[in-house]
């Protein structure tokens, strides 16, 4: 807004001065190149930067895997494009060993709190195969520290994807869900599509996730690309299981294509710029009890990132959030 006004004070001023005493005109001259250079400058990301502050006040939230290989590289520099762009809350991606990014939790604290960014969720890697009590508690320590909300189980790996491993994933995840409940922190599962592939006569998610995790420990966080590509109806997925689904994932998809349950990324696009109606799924949200969404493009908009989650928070804010 300073930017434009900037330019029609510039360009009212110009238009009059002739009528300017010669050596002020030089000094108003002299000001108004270096106005012209700025804005130049600034260019296109620049201009997004102040038109989209109050983007912030939507609350939309990022998950930080859709531009992890920019996080590697700068962790700084990166969140402070995020914060420009208009993200409020933060979905990490870059837990390990007690550490976020490389950074303690009160290091990490620090950062986001000076962009006026929210660590609000945190993907945390927990394997059946290899699950740890004494790490649950470490985790569950320092994302207290941080003040985060949501700890988030993302995956399973392809070895573990049978009805034993289910079994003891689901029994190990509400043990983990206490520990974290005791610093005040939801546990919750996030799907991808094989979930719902029908296995030994039984479909997972329906069958034993949703039944087995403990609703007063453990929170689903709806992906809901992933779900629609496994051909799933996310507002009948809120009326059957109310209040079970406080996270939502929005990433959208060019084509709607018969249902499949392998993990194929190539149909990913920004959000708003495909099928998915997030509208009619936003109109049940209090059914199925959402409290957070967060924008995922695990593409990293096609080699464009930072583009990419831009005219997904666009869209999110311009379109489908307003009525």
């Amino acid at each position: 807004m300073r930017v434009l006004l900037l330019y029609y004070q510039i360009k009212s001023i110009l238009k009059y001065k002739h009528f300017l005493p010669m050596k002020n005109r030089r000094e108003f001259l002299k000001i108004s190149a270096m106005g012209s250079v700025s804005m130049m400058l600034l260019g296109s990301a620049g201009y997004a930067a102040v038109a989209d502050k109050g983007r912030k006040s939507f609350g939309v939230g990022i998950q930080l895997y859709s531009i992890r290989d920019a996080m590697t590289a700068d962790v700084k520099g990166t969140l402070k494009k995020v914060s420009d762009i208009g993200y409020k809350n933060l979905e990490l991606a870059g837990y390990k060993d007690g550490k976020f990014y490389g950074y303690t939790a009160s290091e990490f604290k620090k950062i986001v709190g000076d962009l006026g960014l929210v660590p609000l969720s945190s993907h945390t890697q927990v394997e059946s195969a290899s699950i740890s009590l004494d790490k649950s508690k470490l985790m569950a320590d320092v994302h207290a520290e941080l003040g985060v909300k949501f700890c988030i189980k993302p995956w399973i790996e392809e070895v573990d994807r049978n009805i034993e491993s289910y079994k003891k994933m689901i029994a190990d995840c509400n043990e983990v869900a206490k520990i974290t409940k005791s610093v005040g922190i939801q546990f919750g599962y996030h799907n991808h599509n094989f979930e719902f592939a029908k296995t030994d006569g039984i479909v997972p998610y329906y069958d034993l996730f949703l039944p087995g995790m403990d609703a007063n420990l453990i929170t689903m966080e709806l992906d809901l690309f992933w779900a629609s590509k496994a051909g799933q109806d996310p507002v009948a997925m809120f009326k059957k299981y109310p209040g079970r689904f406080q996270l939502l994932h929005f990433k959208d998809m060019h084509t709607k294509q018969a249902p499949f349950y392998t993990v194929i990324k190539d149909d990913i696009c920004s959000v708003g710029e495909g099928v998915i109606d997030f509208k009619h799924i936003l109109a049940a949200k209090k059914i199925g009890g959402m409290k957070y969404l967060f924008v995922e493009d695990d593409n990293q908009g096609n080699g464009k990132p930072f583009e990419g989650i831009d005219k997904s928070i666009k869209n999110i804010t311009t379109k489908i959030l307003k009525s």
